[in-house]
């Protein structure tokens, strides 16, 4: 039989997750990067079980465990340095299966990567989707002046998606979630420091070690979008943020003004009517953009990689719309869902007034003191989510 073709557009964490699994089921698979390297801009990213158990279908999920920096506990505080809450780390392990992994993109990518040979990702490809395709008609990718024909192309093109726009072009997409965050991956600070996020009034801060010594920090504030700081990002981080509490000014004072990243966040909670049409496939970004404040946006595109691959490898060759059917009626559902949790779960760091944070923080304090299972209930149906196929590797590590 002839081998089938697959064309990836986008080389980020959910395209190489596809391309990975897609390669490891058979398919000659072309990655097409529009960015000059493979390099993303420095940032962290966070990978719950779910997504760890999701890149075992690829062998790469005990690589990740590895990396795994901290398996203690984490802090809720408030901008003074109160404790609103504690996060207990064995709980969440033993009720989800294991720790989250914060780790940089960079290196997350470039595991992926080491799952295709060296010649099936190009960079500088702008591709277009050109065709989605049809029935009897492959789909077409173009790339300045050559095209790609393929039986299946997955577009993965992030946030601002092409080829979203080209399968539903009646779609509002993705519109701003009313806030705008920084990130910044910056040396230790000297002082030992408990992983933390501290909530204020209309702004957060995180800050997080990573396995390799250095640690990665994100803040937000709720505010108009489209603003941009009159000097740099690092005088403006240094007004919403320089008198919180350490290590949060030692985090700021190590830090070059080009060295932190500002996005406006968007999200997309219209969602589409569908996560493919024709020979075309939607993943991550581009089919379901949502806020970080659960930490799923990579998370779930690792998913949706590997669920499509799993839809593609159990159908027979002929069936590619009923995999592709299969595909959206298990990953539309639940990222829509996921999608509104974040939503929901941006509306307390948002409040702004006095008594509003103050009621806020007395029940915080009040709900990890009575109950803390409780805080760990909003990851119940996301982060022990597993891969469909039948059970392999360690319990609680394996797909099942």
């Amino acid at each position: 039989m002839k081998q089938p073709r697959a064309v990836v557009i986008g080389a980020g964490v959910g395209g190489l997750t596809a391309a990975a699994a897609l390669h490891r089921s058979g398919w000659a698979v072309t990655v097409l990067e529009r960015a000059a390297t493979l390099e993303p801009v420095g940032a962290g990213i966070s990978l719950a079980p779910n997504a760890q158990r999701a890149l075992d279908v690829i062998e790469l999920g005990d690589e990740i465990r590895a990396l795994a920096a901290w398996r203690s506990d984490g802090e809720l505080r408030a901008p003074g340095g109160r404790r609103l809450a504690r996060m207990d780390g064995a709980a969440a392990i033993g009720r989800f299966g294991g720790p989250t992994v914060l780790l940089h993109r960079a290196t997350l990518v470039a595991l992926l990567a080491s799952r295709l040979p060296g010649d099936r990702v190009r960079t500088g490809a702008a591709a277009e989707l050109a065709d989605p395709g049809a029935v009897g008609r492959p789909a077409r990718v173009t790339v300045a002046e050559e095209e790609f024909e393929a039986e299946l192309v997955v577009a993965a093109d992030g946030i601002h998606s092409a080829a979203r726009r080209v399968l539903f072009p009646g779609h509002p997409g993705p519109r701003y979630a009313g806030f705008t965050t920084w990130r910044i991956v910056a040396p230790a600070p000297e002082r030992p420091f408990t992983p933390h996020e501290t909530w204020g009034r209309g702004r957060f801060w995180g800050t997080h070690p990573l396995l390799d010594g250095r640690i990665y920090a994100y803040a937000a504030a709720f505010t108009p979008e489209g603003g941009r700081a009159p000097d740099d990002e690092k005088a403006e981080l240094l007004r919403l943020f320089g008198d919180w509490h350490r290590p949060i000014p030692d985090v700021l004072a190590a830090v070059e003004p080009g060295d932190v990243l500002r996005h406006d966040i968007r999200h997309q909670t219209e969602p589409l009517p569908a996560y493919h049409r024709g020979r075309t496939a939607l993943l991550g970004d581009a089919a379901h953009a949502m806020t970080p404040t659960l930490g799923q946006g990579g998370n779930q595109a690792i998913e949706d990689a590997v669920v499509l691959a799993h839809h593609l490898t159990a159908a027979k060759a002929a069936d590619l719309p009923g995999a592709l059917t299969a595909y959206t009626r298990d990953r539309l559902p639940r990222t829509t869902d996921i999608v509104r949790r974040s939503a929901r779960s941006s509306r307390m760091p948002a409040l702004s007034s006095a008594p509003a944070a103050a009621l806020r923080n007395a029940a915080l304090t009040a709900v990890s003191r009575l109950g803390p299972g409780l805080l760990l209930r909003g990851f119940d149906g996301i982060a022990d989510w597993r891969p469909p196929g039948p059970r392999q590797g360690r319990a609680g590590h394996g797909p099942s």
